[in-house]
């Protein structure tokens, strides 16, 4: 490979190493740097052109700087792969286990694996982490289970993995945190759960109370097609969870189509939002209990904890 489809391999970065392997010499290096032509991005590598670096480039620097083997791993690659839209103000790189890198590089936050041969995607440029791999990589790192679980719904919701391919990945590893809850997890959102908010419902509000297994988005065909967070269809109830974004302007007014819709053929609509699933499971369960009740449900509920309302002292 000569400089110019290395350049345009590397979004235009390169190391001192390669530039010499392509033939220039180290005095050459030199004037290009000096000269303007050429900036230093980290020791020993470069931007072959001036002016801001986009993101590709400066992830190339920073895999370029850790050294040979590296790629870019947890929320780096999980924004190259589409999992999430903002990367963070570190460039994130895993280095082989084998490696240690001495100096502190600015910008960039490097982590050590062992298994990085068998975690590391076969063709993604810039080199990176599988995205199953970058997933579970998130979930190790994550101070609290609701980031865990937002990182494994958003992969799944986004339509980059499957609860399968995470769960044969999870089963790969020797240590990971929130193991159990991880592993519950993928047997939730395999049934349809596609959202933190959806796995507390289902957790929380659901199981916890004994309250009928909902069918989760469902789809519902007509004049035009509907998607039901959660169905209870011998009870013509419907649960709609709303999240924090897509219910303002025309999302508000497709929320009210769908619940007048439902009304007039007969469907009673329950609609909760994060602050009632995740800060009174026990409240939003009650209410459904009265619905359900009142629409032929003749099971039992059960009591979480005291003081919950739902259930029998």
């Amino acid at each position: 490979m000569d400089l110019d489809d290395l350049i345009a391999a590397q979004h235009g970065v390169v190391s001192r190493a390669q530039a010499r392997a392509v033939g220039l010499t180290a005095a050459r290096v030199r004037w290009l740097v000096g000269s303007g032509r050429w900036q230093r991005l980290h020791a020993h590598t470069y931007a072959t052109f001036t002016g801001p670096l986009p993101f590709d480039a400066q992830v190339w620097a920073a895999i370029l700087r850790v050294g040979a083997g590296a790629v870019a791993s947890h929320r780096t690659a999980a924004y190259l792969h589409g999992a999430c839209d903002d990367p963070g103000p570190v460039v994130h790189v895993t280095a082989p286990a084998s490696r240690h890198v001495r100096t502190k590089i600015q910008g960039v936050r490097v982590h050590y694996a062992h298994r990085l041969a068998l975690s590391r995607h076969p063709s993604a440029t810039p080199p990176r982490t599988r995205v199953e791999d970058t997933v579970l990589d998130l979930v190790d790192v994550a101070p609290h289970p609701r980031e865990a679980e937002t990182w494994v719904s958003a992969a799944c919701q986004r339509r980059l993995t499957t609860p399968e391919r995470l769960a044969d990945a999870l089963g790969r590893r020797e240590k990971i945190r929130w193991r159990p809850m991880v592993e519950a997890m993928l047997t939730d959102v395999a049934s349809g759960a596609q959202s933190p908010l959806e796995l507390q419902h289902l957790r929380r509000v659901e199981r916890a109370h004994g309250l009928p297994t909902g069918c989760r988005q469902r789809r519902v065909a007509g004049q035009r097609v509907i998607w039901i967070d959660v169905d209870y269809p011998p009870y013509r109830l419907r649960v709609e969870l709303d999240g924090r974004v897509g219910h303002t302007g025309e999302g508000r007014f497709r929320d009210r189509h769908r619940d007048n819709r439902a009304t007039v053929d007969g469907h009673a609509t329950l609609r909760y939002g994060h602050a009632d699933v995740f800060g009174d499971p026990c409240g939003v369960a009650s209410e459904h209990v009265r619905v359900l009740t009142a629409r032929g449900w003749t099971g039992t509920p059960l009591r979480c904890a005291p003081g919950c309302p739902c259930g029998n002292p």
